[in-house]
């Protein structure tokens, strides 16, 4: 695969290692953005960070150098519909996929620069939310990778008994009657962060982090992303149902799910690590959904495991 630049904001993401950016292109057209990030010296492998839905390469400079700090250099990208990668829809601010499959085409994309930037290995992948959906079906069709581990997985999406069946009309029969890109009801076009205040958001404990994604998206607003639509939703239900009913692979995993968890369905992340055989769940009291990006005494328990999960596999190979 042939790499071109892409930008990067270091003005957000700055500190070492320095992080780079180039273009990819899926076999269906669409350009994604990828990232890597790379320690001076003694790496140990690299992280396949597989980021969540509205998310970008910048958002996860301080977790590249946490991993740096242990060894790893990490590579992300931007999934298509959102960062810099192509947007899907006339109004860039939905969050929008035409069949959630497509996402695989972007898995593919990035290994290939993967394989062109010669990254160290082992190769190990973090998926995070929408990212450890995508992941897991990515490790399903034997991602070569060799360890996963997933952080708040979106392995089902969490509804409330009172918008549940609301939620379920706008996604599947919105899309029917030709309104999937239409956003879903009760999700607005702005981003979360820049519209949420601190004091009640969902993602974080930690308010230097949530500021930093604040900050993020004031000076670089081309990297904002707002609620999804119908389609998306539909396409997300499907797959996280189909999912459910498949075997988890023969692989190490270890997944973090936050006791202050509401915008995944932590119910089908008990399920499926209770079925996976080398699989172990952390349950990380007072986390919300970005264990990654939590308070300092969070961060250092989820690294140090992370740590300690990479080195188990790398012993036992």
């Amino acid at each position: 695969m042939t790499l071109s630049p892409a930008p990067f904001f270091d003005d957000v993401a700055g500190g070492t290692p320095a992080g780079a950016a180039h273009w990819a292109n899926s076999t269906d057209g669409v350009r994604i953005r990828v990232g890597h990030w790379l320690p001076a010296s003694d790496v140990r492998g690299t992280v396949l960070m597989f980021p969540g839905r509205t998310e970008y390469l910048e958002k996860y400079h301080d977790t590249a150098q946490s991993f740096a700090a242990l060894g790893y250099a990490m590579f992300a990208l931007d999934w298509r519909g959102q960062g810099l990668a192509d947007r899907l829809l006339d109004d860039v601010r939905i969050g929008h996929v035409q069949d959630f499959p497509d996402y695989q085409l972007d898995v593919k994309a990035a290994l290939e620069a993967a394989e062109a930037l010669d990254l160290p290995r082992p190769w190990h992948l973090v998926g995070h939310s929408m990212g450890g959906c995508i992941g897991l079906r990515a490790v399903m069709d034997g991602l070569p990778v060799a360890t996963c581990a997933f952080t708040g997985p979106m392995w089902g999406i969490f509804m409330s008994r009172a918008v549940r069946p609301l939620g379920r009309l706008a996604a599947y029969w919105g899309t029917a009657l030709g309104m999937g890109g239409r956003l879903m009801p009760s999700t607005k076009a702005e981003s979360y962060v820049t519209t949420q205040d601190f004091k009640d958001n969902l993602l974080t404990t930690d308010p230097a982090m949530y500021k930093m994604m604040q900050d993020q998206l004031v000076a670089h607003p081309e990297l904002a992303l707002g609620g999804p639509s119908a389609r998306w939703m539909r396409e997300s239900l499907e797959e996280t149902a189909h999912l459910a009913t498949l075997p988890s692979p023969d692989l190490p995993c270890l997944t973090f799910l936050g006791t202050e968890e509401k915008i995944v369905d932590t119910q089908r992340i008990h399920d499926r690590m209770a079925i996976w055989p080398k699989g172990e769940l952390d349950i990380v009291p007072g986390g919300e959904h970005e264990v990654l990006m939590e308070t300092p005494e969070i961060r250092t328990h989820v690294f140090d495991r992370l740590d300690r999960h990479f080195s188990a596999a790398s012993l036992d190979a």
